[in-house]
């Protein structure tokens, strides 16, 4: 009789146990929830560069590239110019604006606008944008692949970087300078113009096509795409889920390394600096990239910024705190990188369309494309 007692009172317990966990299940749901922000833009155009008058009008069926540390979307505007975006999670946004020209398609009208904060539990956010025309006219870099393949034995060592010619002239390497900034960073930090001197400090690896600024050796064609390898062999060889390099238009050869592979069939940029014995090899998701035209070439002091062509710089967090580095008088913003063997690249968006405004010009690629697009 005790233990029927006994077992009953256990039964009643279970019982009770489900109805209170139960109703904590059926609890009301939080009140605020993320995911709710809104922002409304309107894109103009003024079109006082055309005449005398300045007029602002719409920008129709411009496209709005809007980024941000959850996501990356592309909108388009109405006849009216605006754009309305909802349903946004909390964050800062960068938005950057591109429109082909009515009536030169060599030139885009763009726009940009960085740190744009969306707040889910505040009021919609309004901004306006005014596009101004831009022409793409000379080298760009135009895709940089460090993150090495998808592998598990940390291979990297297929990195490459492709300049492009966006011009409709031929240009010319010889003599431009290619080089990674990595150091200087107790001050402002590598690429940027510590002294306030006008120049960009920083300088870890320069190496440098054979010639001299001004030559003409070494065309690059309008529209071509030029790979700079680091190493320029098959290397799907050793990894399979890598990339064959064997042909590649130039390779970093490092003439102070007794190890460093030299391909014979592929031209050689020579490193500049004895002191640096290892490879051409560039931070697999923080670094910054820059070429020149190499009249300035003394790298212990700075790279005058008025010789730089073209420069950028990655990052792999989004966070305001993480410091930009690169002056923004050759790039305003910054790439989000691709994580550590990936076996994806970061690639402009349009070939060569370089607005100085990294985090809205590039994307991320799942493949690297060296040579084309």
């Amino acid at each position: 009789m005790k233990s029927i007692l006994s077992f009953g009172w256990r039964i009643l317990l279970l019982i009770n146990i489900v109805i209170i966990t139960l109703a904590g299940c059926s609890e009301n749901p939080p009140t605020m929830v993320d995911g709710q922000g809104k922002l409304e833009l309107f894109v103009l155009w003024d079109t006082s560069y055309v005449d005398s008058i300045s007029t602002l009008i719409p920008v129709e069926n411009a496209k709005v590239i809007v980024s941000s540390r959850y996501l990356t979307k592309i909108y388009y505007t109405d006849q009216n110019g605006k754009v309305y975006l909802e349903n946004l999670p909390s964050s800062i946004y960068g938005v950057t604006i591109r429109k082909q020209h009515p009536l030169d398609p060599n030139i885009i009208l763009v726009a940009s606008k960085q740190n744009i904060e969306v707040i889910s539990t505040k009021n919609i956010v309004i901004d306006t944008l005014l596009v101004k025309p831009t022409s793409s006219s000379g080298i760009t870099i135009n895709e940089i692949y460090c993150a090495g393949p998808v592998n598990n034995f940390f291979f990297f060592f297929d990195q490459f970087i492709e300049l492009y010619n966006s011009s409709n002239e031929v240009k010319y390497l010889d003599g431009m300078m290619v080089m990674r900034f990595s150091s200087n960073t107790d001050g402002k930090g590598p690429g940027a113009d510590e002294e306030d001197d006008g120049d960009i400090d920083g300088v870890t690896y320069v190496f440098k096509f054979p010639g001299k600024p001004g030559e003409k050796n070494y065309p690059i064609y309008p529209g071509q795409f030029v790979v700079l390898a680091s190493d320029a062999v098959d290397h799907t060889k050793v990894c399979a889920t890598s990339y064959d390099l064997s042909n590649a238009n130039w390779e970093f050869y490092n003439q102070y390394s007794p190890e460093d592979i030299d391909n014979p069939n592929v031209p050689n940029l020579i490193n500049m600096r004895p002191d640096k014995t290892a490879d051409f090899l560039i931070a697999l998701t923080n670094d910054v990239i820059v070429i020149s035209d190499g009249r300035d070439s003394i790298w212990q002091d700075g790279i005058d910024i008025s010789t730089v062509i073209d420069g950028v710089e990655y990052q792999s967090n989004p966070h305001p705190q993480n410091k930009k580095t690169l002056d923004p008088r050759i790039d305003r913003s910054y790439v989000l990188s691709p994580p550590r063997y990936s076996g994806k690249s970061m690639q402009r968006r349009e070939p060569g369309l370089d607005t100085n405004d990294s985090l809205s010009d590039f994307e991320i690629k799942d493949r690297a494309t060296p040579g084309y697009q």
